[in-house]
């Protein structure tokens, strides 16, 4: 039930692909808490989504832009100003891709171009949008960015490969800026660490499936759905969280600090007793 958490603020979310996306659903719950947004994405990505219908459902505009690209970037924040009458109050960066792993390259067999790409894309069109941010001085005091990462960046999966590398630089990135943005204009920047979630991206990784079941066996409260990651983002965009800032924020339903879970002990030991492991 909407409680016009976020009335009156503007910003930019990028990164909706499709209904599955986080940022899909991001923006379908800030538009219900009585936000006003741009809506951004490459153009190579808003050719394959359906960004035009949320835009749409939102009653929000669209201005393309690829986040390596600085002038792109440029454009997007001057034009998020001018569409919505001033400075913003959020920022969503939901935006990772790698080659390597559409391509099943294994972690020791890198294309290397395409792994400076995944950082690129990843983590550092973070830093490249605050960036902009700062010198353009587009956010409000009290302003809030948020990114998307996963527990890879601080514990090894198999065939995440480069990405691990990309989420731990993202968090890093939302640590020093969160630091230099929070003196300059009190704005805070965090990164979520979301469970393993059924999007286009997640489930383009091998063995998605299994890992899914497996963290949401393991998690005491199961796998967090996008919806919930979606409120969730909505709280620290709220001035409800003004002095979170520079955290890694878990949302992952306990999968993180659980070491082991009854179901697991169940299906290891039935697995032994008929000579092979199920899960």
């Amino acid at each position: 039930m909407a409680s016009n958490l976020l009335a009156g603020k503007v910003g930019i979310i990028s990164g909706a692909l499709n209904e599955e996306s986080i940022a899909w659903k991001v923006a379908l719950k800030c538009h219900a808490e009585g936000a006003r947004f741009v809506l951004t994405n490459a153009p190579l990505a808003m050719r394959m989504g359906e960004i035009n219908k949320l835009s749409e459902q939102c009653n929000a505009p669209i201005i393309p832009a690829d986040a390596t690209s600085m002038e792109d970037l440029e454009n997007l924040f001057s034009g998020a100003q001018e569409q919505l009458g001033g400075k913003l109050d959020f920022v969503l960066h939901s935006i990772g891709m790698s080659a390597n792993i559409r391509k099943g390259k294994h972690y020791g067999e890198l294309n290397y171009e395409w792994y400076q790409k995944t950082l690129d894309v990843s983590a550092l069109s973070f830093h490249k949008m605050l960036a902009v941010a700062e010198k353009q001085d587009a956010f409000n005091e009290w302003g809030s960015a948020v990114a998307l990462s996963y527990i890879a960046a601080q514990r090894a999966f198999l065939d995440y490969t480069d990405m691990s590398q990309a989420k731990a630089m993202l968090e890093s990135i939302a640590r020093s800026y969160g630091q230099r943005l929070g003196k300059l204009k009190k704005v805070r920047v965090n990164t979520i660490s979301q469970s393993p979630t059924k999007t286009t991206a997640g489930t383009g990784i091998s063995g998605f499936d299994a890992f899914y079941e497996y963290a949401d066996r393991l998690s005491p409260l199961g796998n967090a759905p996008a919806e919930a990651c979606a409120d969730y983002v909505v709280s620290l965009f709220s001035d409800l969280t003004r002095y979170v800032t520079m955290q890694n924020l878990m949302h992952d339903g306990g999968f993180s600090t659980t070491g082991i879970s009854e179901e697991i002990v169940e299906l290891v030991t039935a697995g032994k007793a008929v000579g092979q492991f199920t899960f």
